[in-house]
């Protein structure tokens, strides 16, 4: 039988046929008033999404890319940086920050684990030299998600650096309102855009940091980016990724036609869902059981199932691509991600086709149990006529 696909993966996820067709048309030079057009667009909705009257900082780069500009203009060799830790991606801070030199105050947890904001307050306090603290909000190896206006609180004597690449656009974060001074985000998530962009918005404080700062750098120059976005027409440095650049622009203008605060609650309905239809099916959820984890869903695997291999069947014969674990969980969870183009029938058919896989390895569950569930989710809100 023919499979339709459908990519439930944390990312890179769904692009929407208008946007996936903007980057068939014939391309622009970078240099002209036609491109500078688009380019001032899409940082000036950036700026909405973001909540925030910073410059966001535009690179042709993964996400990854966002967070080593970041490194690389806002600290000198030595300066000492607080990371929370609370799966890979808090992982990936820790071991970028000491690739360039830093001294890392490592607050960790274990996978799956919320941050404690207190104890991130009491760790500011112990360092009086540190420069600046970074948390992930939706950790996507997890699907948890850490409370960032807590966190923002605590860490506001020092540069709040907040990684937001599978949150933005999924997870409510006020950048301004609540004082994070840095956010890093990528396309190719909530975003519903290609993978290729990464973006950083900086504050005023942060900005002050970067002058100041004496890390290595060229590429993602924060004074250079500067510089080529006041040229009339705007422009990047160096050459950009002109065709996601143009689908980004469909695809922010998207999200702000639906309004953020409507996106925000899809999210949230979207999660709701997922993890009631996990609960259905008698799984258990790997990390809180919160309306805040709204970008990805992740469950454990049964005991006695092959987690590669359930997580492989239900791409084979049901065409639904979720993720496996990362690093420890490897093999012992699955991910499905919610974050971006996504509505209930993506959630409904993702637990139907995960009841069929499990049962057809002999796991011990009521077909539809877990489908019902989640329909319950989007019947109660009115999502679903």
């Amino acid at each position: 039988m023919m499979n339709k696909y459908r990519l439930m993966s944390p990312g890179p996820t769904p692009v929407p046929p208008e946007v996936s067709a903007a980057g068939a048309l014939p391309i622009i030079h970078h240099r002209t008033p036609e491109f500078g057009e688009v380019f001032t667009r899409v940082n000036e909705n950036l700026q909405r999404v973001f909540l925030t009257e910073a410059d966001i900082f535009t690179f042709s780069a993964s996400g990854t890319g966002a967070f080593e500009a970041a490194v690389q203009n806002l600290f000198s060799p030595g300066d000492k940086m607080l990371v929370v830790n609370n799966g890979n991606f808090g992982e990936r801070w820790v071991k970028m920050g000491r690739a360039f030199g830093l001294e890392i105050v490592e607050l960790k947890y274990d996978w799956g684990v919320k941050a404690d904001n207190d104890e991130v307050a009491e760790a500011v306090a112990s360092n009086p030299d540190l420069k600046a603290a970074a948390c992930v909000l939706s950790e996507t190896s997890t699907g948890t998600v850490n409370d960032i206006k807590g966190f923002a609180e605590a860490t506001r004597d020092v540069i709040t650096i907040v990684d937001a690449v599978s949150g933005l656009g999924a997870c409510e974060l006020r950048t301004d309102e609540w004082g994070v001074d840095v956010v890093v985000a990528g396309s190719q998530k909530a975003l519903m855009t290609p993978p290729g962009l990464g973006f950083v918005s900086v504050s005023e404080r942060a900005m002050a940091a970067h002058e100041e700062s004496t890390m290595p750098r060229y590429y993602f120059d924060f004074t250079a980016a500067k510089k080529a976005y006041a040229k009339n027409p705007p422009q990047t440095p160096w050459t950009p990724a002109v065709s996601v650049i143009i689908q980004l622009d469909l695809a922010v203008q998207q999200i702000l036609s639906e309004g953020l605060e409507n996106v925000f609650e899809r999210h949230v309905l979207l999660g709701r869902a997922a993890r009631e239809g996990i609960k259905g099916m008698g799984l258990t959820l790997f990390g809180p059981d919160e309306d805040m984890n709204s970008a990805v869903t992740a469950a454990y695997v049964p005991e006695g199932i092959d987690g590669k291999a359930f997580v492989g069947g239900l791409f084979r014969e049901h065409g639904i691509q979720v993720a496996g674990g990362q690093g420890p969980q490897e093999g012992k969870i699955f991910r499905i991600g919610h974050c971006g183009y996504f509505d209930a029938y993506d959630i409904i058919a993702t637990i139907a086709a995960a009841e069929l896989a499990l049962e057809a390895q002999g796991f011990d569950l009521e077909l539809g149990k877990g489908v019902g569930a989640a329909q319950r989710v989007f019947s109660k809100s009115g999502a679903v006529a």
